[in-house]
């Protein structure tokens, strides 16, 4: 029986709890692998688990999401696993002689070894370009163990012969921070926001082992097609995914082609595409819909939401539809810059107005936009 006196300690304690972190290196078929874990897991709830695009980690991509005010409430009621990709966290060395680099696939059959790990039977992902298309290459083949995924900028294709060629040609011509900048802006951002780039490019060529970056990359380049294909009745055999998900992307980001060629493969009772909002009202709001957080507050806009199963009109239908056969020519990149402003990252990155998902100078109260 538990008392008003434990009750009391127990809601004291919690906010404490959840702003514990604890480094791990975790021993898996691929090698080591660093996993940063911030709160302590719960019995039957559903831990959230990030996954980090090219050029970035955990810390660069997803530290200052989590430290925003607005997401105090998730992170209370959930414990974060945030996934370094083999040799890409802070101070990796370089892999031994002989180390041959996972693929796409690979890295995602490691995630049942990390919840195994850590005793989680069920994730909630939240992944960014390559993060995004690993997990859900990891609920594709384990969806008994995702309840849900938010995916940000995710390229479902295969890289185009095009795509491949210019990416091969501009990694034995260019520096690899270039490549990396090419993959995670568009030119418009390089253009008008060169301050921010330069910071971006400190990061990549200082933050990240180079030699290490090279083989992600390489990986990434080399994915194959994500082979899903939205239900029909009467089809059977088809691979789509089986979890909520929720699609994000900025406006003018250049995933946005692909974004919307994966929204078209996905269950439409299933899956919203989400344009510019606030990231984290939209996160809470799709946590809260799968029968978490259920006293979690929503906003005007995010009730708004309530009567449509998919959003696939959330950017203008006629745009979309003209660029979803481009599906294959476009990038996964971080979260788009000038659509995806003010989301409130303490980036790692200096005083950067961008982490790799959001914009924000610092830890402040601020609407968060993606």
């Amino acid at each position: 029986k538990v008392n008003s006196k434990s009750k009391i300690t127990v809601n004291f304690l919690i906010p404490l709890l959840s702003k514990m972190i604890n480094e791990h290196v975790v021993e898996t078929s691929c090698g080591s692998v660093q996993i940063t874990v911030r709160g302590i897991p719960r019995p039957k709830r559903p831990v959230i688990l990030t996954f980090h695009d090219i050029g970035l980690n955990h810390k660069s991509c997803f530290n200052s999401l989590f430290n925003f005010e607005d997401m105090q409430e998730i992170v209370r009621h959930f414990a974060v696993c945030h996934v370094d990709a083999p040799g890409q966290e802070m101070g990796a060395k370089n892999f031994p002689q002989g180390y041959h680099y996972p693929t796409m696939d690979q890295l995602a059959d490691i995630l049942p070894q990390i919840l195994k790990h850590f005793n989680v039977t069920s994730i909630i992902g939240l992944g960014v370009g390559a993060g995004a298309f690993i997990l859900t290459k990891f609920a594709l083949a384990h969806p008994d163990l995702v309840e849900g995924l938010c995916l940000i900028n995710i390229n479902p294709c295969a890289e185009g012969w095009m795509d491949w060629a210019a990416s091969k040609l501009t990694g034995l011509t260019g520096a690899l921070d270039d490549v990396v900048i090419s993959h995670l802006f568009s030119k418009e951002e390089v253009h008008n926001n060169l301050g921010m780039i330069q910071t971006y490019r400190h990061h990549i060529s200082h933050d990240i082992n180079q030699t290490n970056l090279h083989h992600f990359i390489n990986s990434y380049n080399h994915r194959r097609d994500l082979d899903i294909e939205r239900p029909v009745a009467g089809m059977h055999n088809y691979m789509t995914l089986k979890c909520h998900s929720l699609l994000v992307v900025g406006d003018s980001s250049p995933a946005v082609d692909a974004v919307v060629e994966c929204n078209t493969r996905l269950d439409p009772t299933k899956t919203t595409l989400l344009k510019p909002a606030k990231l984290t009202e939209a996160f809470k709001y799709f946590v809260q819909g799968m029968g978490h957080m259920p006293g979690a507050s929503m906003t005007r806009l995010m009730r708004s939401r309530t009567g449509s199963a998919s959003s696939y009109t959330s950017i203008d239908s006629n745009r979309s539809r003209a660029h979803t056969g481009e599906g294959n020519r476009s990038r996964a990149h971080t979260l788009e810059n000038t659509n995806m402003s003010q989301a409130a990252m303490e980036s790692p990155l200096s005083s950067s107005p961008r982490s790799a998902t959001m914009e924000h100078s610092g830890p402040q109260s601020a609407e968060v936009s993606c």
